[in-house]
């Protein structure tokens, strides 16, 4: 399979080792499902991307992004780090005297459809990045009983005011508001219990939020599923609570904390514009290198 470019970059974060790690592999056409999938589970990041030719007018890449188990067809802080590293593969970075940004725009193709991401080269390991998801979608409501009990908790630590409701723009999610942050720091995932209530309604991450919608403000965990683990970062979920909130709370844009437990502190900004939510971040590289196939 020849050699590879890869890119390592840390997403929602500046600082180095704090986020969450993405691994970026480029020109990938040659690469095949189940070398990606070999290739995702020797990273064992949470998600590795492989950029692609476009298949479709209008975009600029192909962004195929993968867990240690399956390909997804969105993700969140995989396309911002996906489109820092394609625009610092493609632009190069401006040095640390250039006073001035460099400011790309990329359009990705996923299996989610066409997503406009904005990048902002700052340093030569330093970006950010923010992406319209695509429009969101609140679907069922579901009992604080049922959403609560895969993570430990019970209805008594659910928000009283605001109910878990499944959301997405790109991903189905499944919110859950809890109602303080001793609730969030409690949760102890019961993994089977996570993956067959997200099994049961279509949704990727079980997302337990305390919310402040008059300071605009979330803390967050997100959990996936025994192989993946809990979520450092969940821009693909960012976005999906952004617009719950804004429908039920009238908060249509929404600073987010998430990673605090696991030492990997992350800072996700997300907005609403029109239906579609924007979510952006801060984006550090932590190496770059060459896989030899």
């Amino acid at each position: 399979m020849g050699d590879h470019r890869y890119t390592l970059l840390d997403v929602f974060t500046a600082t180095p080792l704090e986020g969450n790690g993405l691994a970026v592999v480029h020109d990938a056409d040659e690469l095949d499902a189940a070398a990606m999938l070999a290739l995702a589970r020797e990273t064992r990041l949470s998600e590795t991307t492989f950029v692609q030719r476009a298949e479709v007018a209008g975009a600029d890449y192909r962004n195929r992004i993968w867990t240690v188990e399956l390909e997804l067809p969105f993700a969140g802080h995989p396309s911002l780090g996906t489109a820092v590293a394609v625009a610092r593969a493609e632009h190069g970075a401006p040095g640390p005297a250039v006073a001035t940004p460099r400011e790309l725009r990329y359009v990705q193709q996923t299996g989610a459809g066409l997503q406009p991401i904005d990048v902002r080269l700052d340093a030569p390991d330093a970006a950010y990045a923010s992406m319209l998801q695509e429009p969101a979608r609140l679907g069922a409501e579901l009992p604080r009983a049922e959403a609560t009990h895969p993570l430990g908790l019970t209805p008594e630590h659910a928000d009283r005011a605001l109910p878990p409701q499944l959301a997405g723009s790109g991903l189905t999610q499944l919110i859950v508001p809890l109602r303080d942050l001793d609730a969030l720091a409690r949760a102890r995932p019961d993994w089977p219990a996570v993956e067959r209530l997200l099994a049961a309604h279509g949704a990727t991450v079980l997302y337990a939020a305390v919310c402040d919608p008059a300071a605009a403000h979330a803390r967050t965990r997100g959990f996936v599923s025994a192989a993946v683990g809990e979520d450092p970062a969940t821009g693909s979920a960012a976005g999906p609570l952004c617009a719950y909130l804004a429908a039920r709370a009238g908060c249509a844009a929404l600073t987010i904390e998430q990673g605090i437990e696991l030492g990997r502190p992350s800072r996700i900004e997300a907005a609403m514009e029109g239906e579609r939510p924007r979510v952006g971040g801060r984006v550090v590289a932590v190496a770059d290198g060459t896989l030899h196939l």
